[in-house]
């Protein structure tokens, strides 16, 4: 102890408090060294951390057999390392995390937490808000109000039954269970694999919807509760402006940064390691700056998150550098850390407990009608309203990080701390068993709404995607989309995706070249695309918008690709090159079995109606064989896919260059026809009548067919007449149309007539589209 001289003012002395940390050893090659390695501060982390990672993969490895999430494999690990099982041990917790090491684990478990969140943002989409319909906003409005309207209630209610020093518990649990966190629904939704799905979009947009209203609210009600507590209203003012700035700054400075580091990054390549380390420097630096400035210190990082571009180059970049490292180790600690303050053992007040289980049931009880209601009203399935009820009730990480922060700042106490962390692990796991049970996953890509050339008005944009492996494909794209008659008044967004094989690395990208990404060669495939693409664009100024992506992926995941960015843009018809193409001289000179699969898979899961396109333009291609008119022949048997081919062939038939012919097959005999398609497909066909009557490039008629083999010999007699025949892929398995060459079929992805029609042995230079209507499942 040091001693102050006379006339020695505490402070001036020199001598000060030191307290020596022993931080590592000097190894175990002595035994006294081995015997007290634990005492020094970095082996026993790295023990800890060993522990923790290890007893944590162990626990996921047999609770993922039963269905249950990783949050609980993570807090169980926690829960057997600490005070409930080993850490009632003598001497374990003593020898392995004693009070003074609980430093190291706080400030690993935060530093996890910031970037989880920062991730988060990342793989969020903020433009979602401005693109989700009202159904988005109605669900996460009620999601969000309904659930503080019953909170507020049942807060006052049950005041006034519980001693002064439990209210601020309640009102703390209260306040965190109304909480729609989106990183969690994220975070479950990709552990469910239906991220993609309408269910699982639908669900991030109410999520983020309610979670923004609710962040706005929570600062807005923080900022008046400072009032409210004595504070003046100067510096409430000034928290309030220094955090409307900080917003601003994180934003404003995160997208234009973004913004140049892409431009700087060639396309195909990912972004630098200078830049990913510069960017989780910002992370920290937006945690300090968030805390200093009264907001919570997750909320920068999130924030930060939110203001990258998501997807490719730099989105994707981050995701792969540091998700690995950071949900693997670091966020999953945060939830071992709070296992490790947990005793299940220890129960002090019985009475106070089945109050706050009475909270807890209330509000989920509540929030799960909040969103159940509005679903059903909104028309959606029964079983995707429970599915969506539960994803939306889900809890996670966010809410065991709130309640470990209450805990550490004393707001509750262990006995609340426990049941609340017991509440997110039994909320976690129902609502992970309940989507897998109840959510249909043959429906990934399945929609609630119709997205068809059928079901799209005339006056509407039409929206396609358009797939392509060469330049050929694109080249007969172009071809079809001209005819398609782009107007003002009907005008086309195309969406072109140019599929590469992945090759020479393990991780695919989906390149979106209107970010303005570096090319890496002026020769490249992907310049020639998009300058293809760019060239129609011109071409057809302010009728036709065109959008260039590139997919490389491997050939197996190529389907993943289309469907789901034919989903995020809401495309109507999917138009895929057929694989096999043509010489001059009529013979085959590519056919690839793996594309061929690729566009079986996409017809199985699109989002939309898909095309086939059977290219051969070059067989005996000559100037005078591109003469208008260009004469389009529709095979008309019956059926969603016949209907959906007529009405592509109505729409090209707009433009006064075309001329359609739409050949209608009727069956001599047919007692098993289904009455409700024949009277669809009776209107359908009266609109063509009417319109043959008036137009002169528009023709019908009529021809019966006893059986397959006459239908066969029409359509082999359609290959001089037109340039363009389209047919549908689907029809009635029992049709007498198709008797005697539908079990004879190659293609069937094709179906028997659109498998003729695709015949090798054809010579002519007639191109045939195969049409299937977007597939809706009810339920």
């Amino acid at each position: 102890m040091a001693t102050l001289n006379e006339g020695e003012l505490p402070g001036q002395n020199d001598e000060v408090c030191r307290v020596d940390v022993h931080l590592h050893s000097t190894g175990l090659w002595s035994a006294s060294e081995a015997r007290n390695f634990l005492s020094y501060a970095l082996p026993r982390l790295q023990l800890q951390l060993a522990l923790i990672f290890l007893l944590t993969q162990c626990l996921h490895f047999l609770f993922r057999r039963l269905y249950m999430p990783r949050l609980i494999s993570e807090v169980m690990a926690g829960v057997i390392l600490g005070k409930t099982f080993l850490g009632a041990i003598p001497h374990f917790s003593d020898t392995l995390f004693p009070e003074e090491a609980e430093i190291f684990i706080d400030l690993l478990s935060k530093i996890g937490f910031m970037f989880f969140m920062f991730l988060a943002g990342v793989k969020m989409d903020p433009s979602m808000v401005t693109k989700t319909g009202a159904k988005a906003w109605t669900l996460g409005i009620s999601a969000m109000l309904v659930p503080v309207s019953v909170g507020l209630m049942v807060s006052n209610m049950t005041e006034d039954k519980l001693p002064l020093y439990r209210r601020p518990a309640i009102s703390s649990a209260i306040s965190t269970l109304y909480l729609i966190p989106f990183p969690v629904i994220a975070t479950l939704l990709v552990d469910l694999k239906i991220m993609n799905t309408e269910l699982g979009r639908l669900a991030l947009a109410a999520t983020l919807v309610g979670d923004l209203l609710s962040t706005a609210a929570s600062f807005l009600v923080g900022n008046v509760r400072l009032k409210f507590l004595g504070w003046q209203s100067s510096n409430v003012a000034q928290i309030f402006v220094l955090s409307l700035a900080l917003i601003a700054v994180i934003i404003f400075c995160t997208r234009v940064a973004s913004l140049w580091i892409i431009k700087r990054t060639p396309e195909g390549k990912s972004v630098k390691g200078i830049y990913v380390a510069l960017i989780a420097c910002a992370v920290l630096a937006s945690a300090i700056l968030s805390d200093n400035v009264g907001l919570q210190y997750q909320f920068g990082p999130f924030l930060l998150g939110l203001s990258v571009p998501d997807g490719p180059p730099l989105g994707s970049t981050l995701v792969e550098r540091l998700d690995t490292f950071i949900s693997g180790l670091f966020a999953p600690l945060l939830m071992a850390y709070c296992g490790l303050e947990l005793n299940l053992f220890e129960v002090f007040d019985v009475g106070y407990l089945r109050t706050l289980w009475s909270v807890i049931s209330i509000e989920i009880l509540t929030k799960f009608a909040a969103v159940f209601v509005p679903a059903v009203l909104c028309r959606m399935p029964i079983r995707d309203a429970v599915a969506l009820s539960f994803i939306m009730m889900a809890q996670g990480i966010v809410e065991i990080a709130l309640y470990h922060n209450n805990f550490k700042n004393q707001t509750i106490d262990s006995d609340t701390f426990t049941a609340l962390v017991e509440s997110v692990l039994a909320i976690a796991t129902i609502s992970y068993v309940v989507v897998r049970l109840v959510h249909d996953y043959s429906r990934r890509y399945t929609g609630y709404q119709k997205r068809n050339i059928l079901h799209t008005a005339y006056n509407a944009e039409l929206r396609v995607l358009a797939c392509a492996h060469r330049q050929d494909d694109a080249l007969a794209t172009i071809k079809l989309l001209e005819t398609s008659n782009p107007a003002r008044e009907s005008p086309i967004a195309v969406y072109a995706l140019n599929l590469v094989e992945l090759v020479g690395r393990a991780t695919p990208l989906l390149i979106n070249h209107r970010l303005g990404q570096k090319v890496t060669s002026s020769g490249s495939r992907s310049q020639q695309m998009i300058e293809v693409f760019q060239s129609f664009e011109q071409q057809y100024s302010g009728l036709v918008s065109v959008q260039v992506f590139t997919a490389m992926s491997l050939q197996k995941f190529m389907h993943h690709d289309i469907c789901s960015l034919a989903f995020d843009k809401l495309a109507s018809l999917i138009i895929l090159p057929f694989h096999r193409k043509w010489n001059q001289n009529g013979k085959i000179v590519f056919d690839n079995n793996a594309l061929r699969n690729v566009n079986r898979q996409v017809l199985e899961t699109a989002p939309c109606s898909v095309a086939v396109l059977v290219d051969r333009r070059k067989i005996n291609h000559e100037p005078s064989a591109m003469q208008s008119p260009y004469h389009v022949g529709v095979l008309f048997l019956g059926g969603d896919d016949d209907r959906e081919a007529l009405a592509y062939g109505k729409r090209m038939a707009k433009s006064l260059g075309v001329h359609l012919t739409v050949v209608r097959l009727v069956a001599v005999d047919d007692r098993n026809e289904n009455q409700w398609d024949t009277v669809l497909d009776t209107e359908t066909l009266k609109d063509i009548k009417v319109l043959s009557s008036h137009q002169n490039n528009i023709a019908y008629r009529e021809e019966k067919v006893k059986d397959g083999p006459e239908a066969a010999l029409i359509a082999n007699a359609m290959e001089e007449a037109f340039d363009l025949i389209m047919v549908g892929r689907r029809h009635r398995d029992d049709s007498p149309l198709l008797s005697g060459i539908s079990q004879w079929s190659d293609l069937a992805e094709l179906g028997p007539l659109g498998d003729i029609l695709a015949s090798s042995d054809i010579k002519k230079p007639v191109s045939v589209l195969v049409v299937q209507q977007q597939v809706v499942k009810s339920k």
